[in-house]
């Protein structure tokens, strides 16, 4: 590899997931401040849809931060961002939706989200493993601990593919549950779906660059003379 080639790889490798949280950043910020036709805050979306669901067991609680939202499955807790959980705008609806697919995923057994969960252990084991054993197989010639310190990235290379198609999903759902409810109207319908794709991007850079990386090491123990 060249040294413009390596510039060019890792100046992607950088601003890739910098320019998707810049999007999710720009595209939260506008939808925070639009007000929903519901009136309702992400709490009161998140109740709803709850409820509507027979998911009477998991609890809505406010969480610190900025888009820190989540759920949480071992808890059965939804968390929104004090702003999501407050304000009744677009983005607060879209994102307490979201929050909720995963509830209904974990309940109706989702197999991606059953298998990502799975993944979690080595995944973990992976991300802070794997560049360790990489470079050690390097530095002390060892290609048995380079293959070795692949293997690991793969796990969490994989984790964040399994990802894209459990966010993917928890999205569809939001958006089908927001407008069954009546939540979101059809005016609503391209603003609400612009706040999901966006945060979307992240899931999708980051599993880009997971990828990226996992070949570049592939490609290097392979033209080795391991």
């Amino acid at each position: 590899m060249t040294i413009g080639s390596m510039l060019v790889y890792f100046g992607i490798l950088l601003l890739l997931p910098l320019w998707a949280s810049n999007r999710v950043k720009k595209t939260y910020q506008k939808y925070s401040k639009v007000r929903n036709s519901s009136g309702m805050t992400g709490r009161d979306v998140a109740l709803k849809i709850l409820q509507d669901n027979g998911l009477y067991d998991v609890r809505v609680e406010e969480t610190k931060g900025v888009l820190s939202d989540h759920y949480d499955p071992r808890q059965k807790v939804v968390r929104l961002s004090s702003d999501n959980y407050h304000r009744p705008s677009q983005a607060a609806a879209a994102i307490a939706a979201h929050e909720v697919g995963h509830a209904i995923q974990h309940a109706q057994d989702y197999a991606f989200l059953r298998f990502r969960t799975a993944l979690v252990p080595m995944a973990s084991l992976g991300s802070n493993m794997s560049y360790f054993l990489i470079l050690g197989g390097i530095f002390l010639g060892l290609g048995e601990l380079y293959l070795a310190g692949i293997v690991l990235m793969a796990f969490a290379v994989l984790f964040q593919l399994v990802t894209l198609p459990v966010e993917f999903d928890a999205s569809n759902r939001a958006m089908n549950q927001l407008v069954s409810t009546g939540v979101v109207t059809s005016s609503e319908h391209r603003e609400t779906k612009k706040v999901l794709n966006a945060a979307a991007l992240t899931y999708v850079a980051a599993a880009a660059v997971a990828v990226m990386e996992l070949l570049r090491f592939v490609l290097l123990y392979l033209n080795s003379d391991n």
